[in-house]
Parts: structure tokens; sequence; C-alpha cells
């Protein structure tokens, strides 16, 4: 790894350095970003990183770190392409808001008005719901939730609005914010009802077009033809990874945006200009205002070293106040990339981060320690203080990682025999699991994620330690039920960061 670490340090480029008024950045933008950002290429095992401030309208600051690809020696540019992740939200949201201030549709419908076919567990629920209510997070589901089932899966779009049609929220209607992706997808799938064309030709034509983003795609199917796209990484038990993109262009509205920095600083400039890009209006005003506008409560707010005195959801940013300022921001991550996009309207500020692997903080980090200098607040060195988290984490995790393998090494007797956990199992939305013994080995394959896999080592009695092949699904504890010496059933989880909630996977057959 210190080679690599050395390498990154070689190749530290100043693709594109635009600094316009230069005497009024901030000294840490000016004097120390190339050091800190280059400093957590090292510490962060992140291979690229793509940086750009917007102040007062124009571009004031953008640069490019490190390399597309690790071992590789081409370097990020302004160009390069990042996987933008949840950032593609405010895309649908706003595609949606100017149909809304074209008079085409109103945020207010029923989504049943354009999608007939639309279900939801409980049918009052699936009648009564509006666009706003998919574009703000309140249909009642936990955060997350069927993420599992649609996330890097086979399933078309359509499929994927069936099962979320048969998934029961945790909560009830609008009585509390759970992030969902599906929703999202399922308001994208309102614009082609409205206007003939699909979510992505309306997000290219509306958007992308007008504010000359001519290198972003709309669709990660789109990523593999692109000749400057940096490549998805992770770390996986402290070894930095090359990984595969995500698919998820059946979730496309809530996530398969792939942009650059250059092309983000238009799309960030005519945010901050209210709609207003090269003295054309590009966006309706009133299109921006409908996104900025409070829809879910989150909670009270805080910060770790500043007051913040509310935290609120409008449709596809996060609304927060933080020294006095309202933030509008929003991050993303989607395998191999984290992103983050903050705006502080009444300072004309923008600041985008995009880096290449998803097992990092500095692309939330950065944004603060920029979004301080510019305010005149204390230098956190915030880099530090979350990677100090996270190695905190990781060493955790770690050692409870190791503690469930001496487990499994010691061979603890089973409740059953191995055999007797093969079998195939299903989960009334998700479909098929099937588990084989396979050379003294379990194996977990699912019906919808082709090439996928979890090895269970047996940790003594029903328990079974679930190791995936894929580092995103992570490794969890998978209890079975067993009655009168036979096994019913196995409750899987994988990694908080595709889900939170449990399946109950029923056996149905040897």
């Amino acid at each position: 790894m210190k080679k690599i670490c050395l390498l990154y340090s070689l190749l530290l480029l100043s693709f594109v350095s635009v600094f316009a008024q230069t005497d009024s950045l901030p000294s840490f933008v000016k004097d120390s970003l190339d050091v800190y950002t280059n400093r957590a290429l090292s510490d962060w095992q992140i291979p690229g990183v793509s940086v750009c401030i917007v102040k007062n309208g124009k571009v004031v600051y953008m640069k490019g770190y490190g390399v597309k690809e690790t071992g590789g020696t081409d370097a990020v540019d302004e160009n390069t392409l990042f996987m933008i992740g949840s950032n593609t939200k405010a895309f649908t949201a706003t595609a949606l808001a100017i149909l809304d201030a074209e008079k085409k549709l109103s945020l207010e419908d029923n989504v049943q008005k354009w999608l007939p076919d639309f279900k939801l567990f409980d049918p009052w629920v699936a009648k009564q719901a509006t666009i706003r209510d998919l574009l703000c997070h309140r249909l009642g589901f936990e955060t997350f939730q069927g993420d599992f089932m649609y996330f890097d899966s086979d399933l078309s779009t359509a499929e994927v609005r069936e099962k979320m049609g048969k998934l029961k929220p945790l909560y009830g209607f609008r009585s509390k914010w759970g992030y969902t992706n599906s929703a999202f997808m399922t308001a994208g799938e309102i614009i082609p009802k409205v206007t003939g064309k699909t979510w992505a030709q309306f997000i290219r034509e509306r958007i992308f077009e007008p504010l000359t983003m001519n290198h972003s795609i709309a669709l990660t199917s789109e990523m593999e033809k692109q000749p400057n796209r940096a490549s998805a990484h992770t770390v996986q038990e402290g070894i930095l990874k090359k990984i595969p993109y995500g698919r998820i262009d059946n979730l496309a509205p809530a996530g398969s945006i792939a942009s650059s920095a250059s092309d983000m600083s238009k799309w960030v400039i005519m945010q901050l200009s209210n709609g207003a890009y090269q003295d054309k209006v590009v966006i309706p005003a009133g299109a921006i205002g409908q996104t900025r506008t409070p829809a879910s409560i989150l909670g009270n707010g805080g910060h770790l070293y500043n007051k913040g005195h509310f935290a609120l959801y409008g449709l596809g940013w996060f609304l927060e106040e933080y020294s006095g300022r309202k933030i509008v921001s929003h991050t993303g991550g989607v395998n191999g990339f984290v992103t983050s996009v903050t705006l502080i309207p009444e300072e004309k500020l923008g600041i985008i981060v995009l880096t290449n692997t998803d097992a990092n903080s500095f692309y939330e980090a950065l944004k603060w320690e920029i979004m301080d200098a510019y305010l005149g607040l204390p230098y956190r060195n915030y880099s530090s203080v979350y990677k100090g988290f996270a190695d905190e984490d990781s060493k955790q995790s770690q050692a409870l990682l190791q503690r469930e393998r001496d487990t499994i090494a010691t061979k603890p007797a089973m409740a059953a025999p191995l055999a007797s956990f093969a079998g195939t199992y299903t989960h009334p939305v998700y479909g098929k699991m099937t588990i084989s013994l396979e050379k003294e080995k379990l194996i977990a394959r699912f019906e919808h994620h082709k090439g996928r896999y979890a090895e269970l080592g047996a940790m003594g009695g029903s328990r079974f330690l679930a190791q995936f092949n894929d580092p995103l699904y992570g490794n969890k504890v998978w209890p079975f039920v067993i009655a009168n010496g036979k096994v019913k059933s196995v409750t899987v989880t994988v990694a908080d960061f595709v889900e939170f909630t449990p399946y109950e996977f029923t056996k149905t057959g040897k």
C-alpha cells in the first residue's frame, strides 16, 4: 500500500485550476487545500478526488487529485466522470418541479392519476400518496427499506415497482421520514406519462443540454462506454480494491447519474442563480423554490462543533441551518463512489466533492472545511477527526469479525447437521434463496443477484456468519429457526450501507 500512496503523491495533478478574485479566497483554500487533499488520498486510501468551488456565479477553484484507477497512471481531470449516486435525486425532483411550474402536472397530484397501477401495501395509502410524498421520503418506509431487493439486482423497473407495492412499511403514512430510493424511481416513471419522454431523455434535454453538461450521463449502463471515467473502489479489511460499477438503472431516478466537476459546476451555478445560467432561465425560479421548500422533518439538527437548529428535507435536497445560514445539500453513495454537493444560497457559495471509493468520509469532511473557511469559522481538520471515528469503528468491526471467525475455527456443535440447512428458502416479496452444501461449506445464493453469494460459517447452535463475496454487502450473523429437529427459516441481513431491515426467508424445499 505504501507504493500506491507514493504513486498518488507523484501523480497529484492540478489539471484545471481556475481562480477568480484569487486574493478573496480564504487562506485554507488558497494555501492549504492541496496539502489537505493530498494527505487525505493517503489517509483514506482514495484513488482520485475532484473538487470544485463556486462563488458569486463563477468557478473559483476546480482541481483534480490522484488517479482514475488504483495502480494506474491516468490522472483525474475536470471532465472525469464519477457516479454521483443520490445527488441524482435533486435532478429528478427538479425535473418534476419544472413540469409543475409549466402546469403539466401538480406536485399535489395523486400518484395514481399518472400511474393507475401504483400500489402500496395499504391500498388507501397508495390512493392518497402524492408526487410530493414520493420526493420527500414520507411514505412510511424505513430508510433503505427494500433496497437489498432492488439494488444491483436483475429486477426491471416494473418488477421493482411490483415488489415495492408488496413491502409492508415499518411506519405510518407521513408519520416518519424514511429514505426511499424506490419512491424516487416511481416519481421518475411519471415523467414519460406526462411528456412522452423517458426520465433519462428528459434529464438530458431539459437539464444537461441547456447547462452544457456535455460529459454527464443519465444511466449507469452508459458508464463503461465513457473514455474519461473513474473506476469504482472500496476498502475491504484495510485493502483498497477495484469493484464493478453498480447496476442501478432499475432505480435510475434515485441514483444513476454520472458527472464531472466541470459539469456539476454548471448545475451548481444555475442553482445559486435561482435557475439562470449564462443569462438564460434554464429552470423556472418557482421550480427551484419548490425543491427547497421543507416537506419532511428529520430532527432538531446540530453539528459536531457549531450550532445548527433544524434538519429538514425538501424535494431531493437536505435543508439545515448552520452558523446562521440555510444549507441546501445532498450526498450520494453507490458502489465504489461517495460524493457531496452543497449550496449556501445566502453566500452564493457552492461546493462539490467527488471521490471514487465508497469507504471514506473525506467527501463530507472537505465540504465542512471549505464551508467553515468561507464563513470565517475555525479550522477543525474534519478529515482527521472523521478518520479517527472511522478507524475506531473499523477496529471494533474487525475485532468482532475476528472473534466470529475464531468461533467458526473451533468447529462448535450445531443444532442440526450442516446438510439440514441446505435447501430452497422463500421470502414473500424477494423470492428465492438457495443454500447448498459445497465442499463441506454452506453457500447462499439469491435469485435476483446473479454472481453474488455468501459463505456461511457455522458459529454453533443455529447461527452462521454470512460473509459475502461482494464487500458492499458485508458480513452478518444469520440466525436460523429450528423446530422439532427441522430447519424452518433464517433471518437474512446485509450491510447497513445497503439496507437496515431484515428478511425472513422460510425453508420450502430441499
